[in-house]
């Protein structure tokens, strides 16, 4: 639906602005919009999110804790600036594709180092 995957593109940039500037909830801090879905009838916002730069374990379940707290004003300040006349239901989610991804780049680097430490394979040599 190209209005769904506009409206989306137009709520992610505005989400993002408002997450810096308008959001006092200090679980909130500096999170990272990575994606936003809409669902067909625009009646709900899928948000995917990532706690930036944080090494805490618990930052993800914080940030989400703080997101969903401050989810009625997000949803009315979005309605406002996009001149929406039914702002979505904001569901926030940690995005657990991006995070599998880095682990399996990572992965896939240790395993190379380890050949290449048994001599099995050069450091120039594809997997």
């Amino acid at each position: 639906n190209a209005r769904a995957a506009r409206v989306a593109a137009q709520m992610q940039r505005a989400l993002e602005a408002l997450l810096r500037r308008g959001v006092k909830d200090p679980r909130v801090g500096n999170a990272t919009v990575t994606r936003l879905t809409m669902s067909p009838d625009l009646s709900v916002a899928r948000v995917h999110v990532l706690p930036f730069a944080s090494s805490d374990a618990r930052a993800g379940e914080q940030l989400l804790a703080g997101l969903r707290s401050a989810g009625g004003y997000l949803r009315g300040q979005l309605a406002r600036e996009l001149k929406l006349r039914h702002a979505p239901q904001l569901e926030f989610e940690l995005d657990q594709d991006l995070e599998q991804a880095v682990v399996r780049v990572l992965a896939a680097i240790r395993v190379m180092g380890e050949r290449v430490q048994r001599g099995d394979v050069r450091g120039d040599e594809r997997l």
